[in-house]
C-alpha cells in the first residue's frame, strides 16, 4: 500500500463511518486541510497522525492494526525545520503537546542542547534569538508554548527519562548565569518521582558514539532531531534499536544522589567561567 492508496482507505473509512471530516479534523487535532491533504495522498501522514484518524472513525481494534502496520510501512518521515518553522513554531509546539498528552513513556537522549521539557525561559530565548530570521513575536509565542507544555511534567502518569551529555552543560551558548539557572531548574525537577534525568560523564571508557538527538514515546515512534529536519521512525525493529541505543546510555549515566553532586559542581565552574570572563 502506498500513500495515495492508505488515503484513500482512510477517506472510504471515515465516509462509511458517517462522520464528517471536520469532526475528524478536529478529534485527530490537525487541520482540515491536513486532513484532506492525507485522504487525497498528497501529504504522507505519520504513524501517530493515521492512529488519531482512525481512532476519531471510530474503527475497531483489528482494523486498526492492519491500517497501523501499512502506515508504517509507507515510508519514514521527514519534515524539514523551514517547513515547520514556516507553519509557525507555536503551533509544532501545541501538536507535541497533544500528543505528550497521550503517551505514557517518553525517552529522550540530548547530547547537545538540554531538552525542551526541561528548559528555563531564559535558556529557551537565548537558544531561540540566536536566529535571526524568527521576530521577537515568534520567539513569544513559541516559549509560551513550549511552558504550556511542560505540564506535562507534573503528569504522575507519565514516566519521563531524560538522557544527556555533560557536554550539553559546559556547551556555553548561552551566558553563563543563564546555564546556572538552566542546571537549577534540572536540579530540582530530579525531585519529581515520575522523573528520570541522568547525565553521562566525559570521563570513563565508553561504550558507544552520541550520534544525535532523539525522542522515543511509548515504544511506538522515534523522532530524530537532524540538521536539517526531523526524522519520525515507526518501524518497530527501528524504534527497538533506538531503545536499546537509549539504555546502554542510561545504564552508564551518573543518577541519583551522585547526580546531584555532579549537577552542583558542573553548576560551580559555569558560574566561576562568568566572574572570571
Amino acid at each position: 500500500m502506498n500513500r495515495s492508496e492508505l488515503g484513500a482507505a482512510l477517506r472510504a473509512l471515515r465516509r462509511a463511518s458517517g462522520t464528517e471530516a471536520k469532526a475528524v479534523a478536529r478529534s485527530s487535532v490537525m487541520s482540515a486541510s491536513k486532513l484532506s491533504k492525507i485522504e487525497t495522498g498528497k501529504l504522507s501522514p505519520s504513524a501517530d497522525d493515521v492512529d488519531r484518524i482512525l481512532t476519531a472513525i471510530g474503527v475497531s481494534e483489528t482494523v486498526k492494526a492492519e491500517y497501523m502496520e501499512a502506515a508504517r510501512a509507507v515510508a519514514t518521515e521527514a519534515t524539514a525545520w523551514r517547513l515547520i518553522q514556516r507553519a509557525g513554531l507555536h503551533k509544532a509546539q501545541k501538536q507535541l503537546q497533544a500528543i505528550e498528552a497521550d503517551m505514557r513513556l517518553m525517552r529522550v537522549f540530548q547530547p547537545a542542547l538540554v531538552p525542551g521539557l526541561l528548559q528555563t525561559p531564559e535558556y529557551m530565548r537565548a537558544i531561540l534569538s540566536r536566529h535571526d530570521d524568527l521576530t521577537e513575536e515568534t520567539v513569544r509565542r513559541t516559549i509560551s508554548a513550549r511552558l504550556e507544555r511542560q505540564e506535562v511534567l507534573y503528569d504522575l502518569s507519565k514516566n519521563l527519562r531524560f538522557v544527556i551529555t555533560e557536554p550539553v552543560l559546559r556547551w556555553l551558548i548561552v551566558p553563563p548565569l543563564v546555564m546556572a539557572g538552566q542546571i537549577d531548574r534540572l536540579i530540582s525537577l530530579t525531585r519529581l518521582p515520575n522523573i528520570d534525568l541522568r547525565v553521562v560523564p566525559l570521563v570513563g571508557a565508553k561504550h558507544d558514539i552520541p550520534n544525535h538527538a532523539f525522542v522515543i514515546r511509548d515504544d511506538r515512534a522515534v523522532a530524530v532531531e537532524t540538521v536539517h529536519a526531523e526524522v519520525v521512525v515507526t518501524d518497530p525493529k527501528d524504534v527497538a534499536l533506538y531503545v536499546a541505543k537509549f539504555d546502554g546510555f542510561a545504564e552508564h549515566a551518573l543518577s541519583g544522589d551522585l547526580l546531584k553532586r555532579f549537577l552542583d559542581g558542573i553548576r560551580d565552574d559555569v558560574l566561576q567561567q562568568r566572574e572570571s570572563g
